[in-house]
């Protein structure tokens, strides 16, 4: 397995570790439930080092962006971000990302998925025929996500940046405890606000940074958290997680996410797309909670009060903050409306669910 620049510390600490995306990473440290507490009230330090980062330079690096992603990365200005996904030709989804804009029209940053690196830059390189610089720092860089009301003011007190007043998917560049050329971005995966920390990971920074952020958020009692709290947070958000709610055969518009699906440019499947926007889809991605006792799980089927099969979860938890089992699933259109009265088989056992609006609540 590989390892990312804290693996020791998430050890040390007696995090439970386990295989994600052929990394080794801690899946909890005093408990799921603990964690996801921690982040909603308070502040948390997630190591998500296991992403992918790509660099695109040059002066076609913008239009080579534009032609393979779904948003509209022209509107990106210095210091800005935004998700985005990369359609394959059938209409489905290579991966989704985060586009950085770091000079405008010449270098950004793609952040990709941990398991779909190598899938993501086979997919960029081999449709870059204008010669786009391209490189893939994934290996060296670090990323610690700091997430919940108190990240900012924690992160605050170790660098001069501005990060309170920072902007939802803006980010800056410069010290940081200390350490040059850290970038700090207001985006991140839980709901809960603060930001997410990519640096270069060389001559012991990541362990520097890493302490210095336990030691600033002391008073606080911050938490280290696993990514099992991460994928709770993400689904009580209604969040889209790879392999899961979106892959290679899921839409954008049955996922959706239509408003990172922008019909001002050309871009792959767009004719695609604009036909399912415009003729109606047959399938789309909801949001559901169970009425009935019973945790849906990824793969289970769902069916209607007769029986009939209208869908498959691709998503489900007992929501520690709401304190019911909650899930997402992809639904035939006639079972979609808020309130529709659906049934999740579990153990072959039909358990009453209904449709409901994301995020929950």
């Amino acid at each position: 397995m590989k390892t990312t620049p804290f693996t020791s510390k998430h050890i040390s600490l007696g995090a439970k570790m386990a295989e994600f995306a052929g990394f080794n990473m801690p899946i909890s440290y005093k408990g799921i439930n603990e964690e996801h507490a921690a982040v909603r009230k308070n502040a948390g330090v997630f190591d998500v080092s296991h992403m992918g980062e790509f660099i695109l330079k040059g002066p076609d690096a913008l239009e080579l962006i534009q032609r393979l992603t779904s948003n509209d990365a022209s509107k990106l200005t210095a210091g800005k971000a935004q998700y985005s996904c990369l359609p394959n030709e059938q209409g489905g989804i290579v991966d989704d990302l985060l586009v950085y804009c770091v000079e405008e029209n010449k270098t950004y940053m793609l952040v990709v998925n941990a398991g779909n690196i190598e899938k993501d830059w086979n997919w960029i390189s081999s449709r870059n025929n204008k010669g786009v610089e391209m490189h893939n720092i994934s290996s060296k860089t670090a990323l610690l996500a700091i997430q919940g009301p108190n990240a900012n003011k924690i992160i605050q007190s170790l660098t001069e940046m501005d990060i309170l007043n920072l902007k939802y998917y803006t980010f800056v560049k410069g010290k940081f405890a200390g350490i040059d050329n850290v970038l700090i971005s207001a985006t991140g995966y839980t709901g809960a606000g603060g930001v997410e920390i990519y640096f270069e990971d060389k001559d012991n920074d990541a362990n520097e940074i890493w302490d210095a952020i336990f030691e600033a958020g002391k008073s606080y009692g911050i938490q280290p958290i696993g990514l099992g709290a991460r994928d709770t947070l993400r689904l009580e958000m209604g969040f889209c997680l790879y392999g899961n709610d979106i892959n290679d055969t899921t839409s954008p518009i049955e996922a959706g996410l239509g408003w990172i699906t922008k019909f001002t440019k050309d871009f792959t499947s767009k004719a695609i797309f604009e036909k399912q926007k415009t003729e109606g889809i047959t399938k789309k991605l909801v949001g559901f909670e169970m009425v009935e006792r019973g945790i849906a799980r990824h793969d289970y089927e769902m069916v209607d009060a007769s029986g009939k099969n209208i869908g498959i979860v691709t998503s489900g938890t007992q929501s520690p903050s709401l304190g019911k089992a909650i899930g997402m699933g992809y639904v035939e259109t006639s079972s979609t409306q808020i309130g529709t009265e659906i049934f999740i088989k579990i153990r072959n056992i039909a358990v009453a669910a209904k449709v409901v609006k994301v995020p929950f609540e």
